[in-house]
């Protein structure tokens, strides 16, 4: 499926555009800082961050790699939660999104490795074209 920028529900917009924007503003540090390495396309490719998918809200998108990036916290722990993000990611994928999911602790504890996996990641979808 190809997207451009506009990825949103459009029942749901204006909701989901204030979460996304009080998101923009309270980041999380391990989202603070995996943006310092995205954003400007220092990876090669633009990355968008709290960007609306349907009716979820991505942590960080690259559109052109058609690739999403998810920060979970201790939150996505949770039954519920994990029985959620399950369903958002099947869902994602189905739109033609490829999800990976890192948690706060590998990236403020394994930058490095976070970068190479999400590179390891653009690198698959520019080759697979």
């Amino acid at each position: 499926m190809a997207y451009d920028y506009q990825t949103a529900d459009t029942a749901s917009y204006s909701l989901l555009k204030e979460y996304a924007k009080e998101n923009r503003k309270h980041p999380t540090l391990a989202e603070s800082v995996l943006w310092e390495y995205l954003r400007y396309s220092q990876l090669g490719v633009p990355f968008k961050r709290q960007h609306i998918v349907g009716i979820y809200i991505a942590d960080f998108i690259c559109i052109t790699a058609h690739l999403i990036i998810e920060v979970d916290g201790k939150y996505h722990e949770l039954p519920q939660q994990q029985i959620d993000d399950v369903e958002r990611q099947r869902w994602l994928e189905e739109q033609g999104f490829d999800v990976i999911r890192f948690t706060n602790e590998e990236i403020l504890q394994d930058t490095e490795n976070v970068l190479k996996r999400i590179e390891q990641k653009i690198s698959t979808y520019h080759h697979g074209k």
